[in-house]
């Protein structure tokens, strides 16, 4: 069994849903965060992060003041540092399963982000999560990883790829003896 589980597809495919969800139905508690959609008038305005003990920062928005920006969006290193950062680190000394959801252009933006997914990765403990699709030098080292399993995400495949996560977070850690 491979450690890290990595989510990857089109923006829009459900990655983000399919983690939500099966942390839901396998009742497995780990720490970390995802991001969802902040949206006004029926359109996306921006991102935001919402750790798994309850704490939200806007990762990215139209209308904040940042020089770092991904298409239309402006980031907010800071936040994610502050407080998605800080639930990596949480969930580095106090869980199991690690979320990282997403491993992206926005959150590649900074370095304490990046140092964080590579100890998380490499703490020995469960990581799930998703990782952009397109090319980009750490993303390709992370999915390059022998501890990490990429699974496509399509919008035919979902109820198979959550059987693959769901089998996935209920294996035991007693198959740790018998890797590599």
């Amino acid at each position: 069994m491979k450690r890290a589980l990595l989510l990857t597809g089109k923006p829009g495919t459900g990655k983000t849903a399919l983690i939500k969800e099966a942390l839901a139905k396998s009742k497995i508690k780990g720490g970390g965060f995802y991001t969802e959609e902040i949206r006004g008038g029926g359109i996306r305005q921006g991102f935001r992060i919402v750790t798994l003990d309850g704490q939200e920062a806007v990762l990215a928005h139209v209308g904040i003041s940042s020089p770092y920006q991904v298409s239309k969006y402006k980031v907010d290193t800071d936040s994610l540092d502050t407080v998605g950062v800080s639930a990596l680190r949480r969930a580095l000394k106090k869980s199991d399963l690690i979320v990282i959801d997403e491993i992206g252009k926005m959150e590649l933006l900074s370095p304490r982000f990046m140092k964080a997914v590579a100890q998380a990765i490499n703490s020995g403990k469960k990581v799930l999560g998703t990782i952009m699709l397109t090319p980009h030098p750490f993303a390709d080292e992370i999915k390059r990883h022998p501890e990490v399993e990429v699974l496509p995400v399509t919008g035919d495949n979902h109820s198979e790829v959550m059987q693959k996560v769901l089998n996935w977070l209920t294996e035991g850690n007693d198959n740790a003896s018998r890797l590599g």
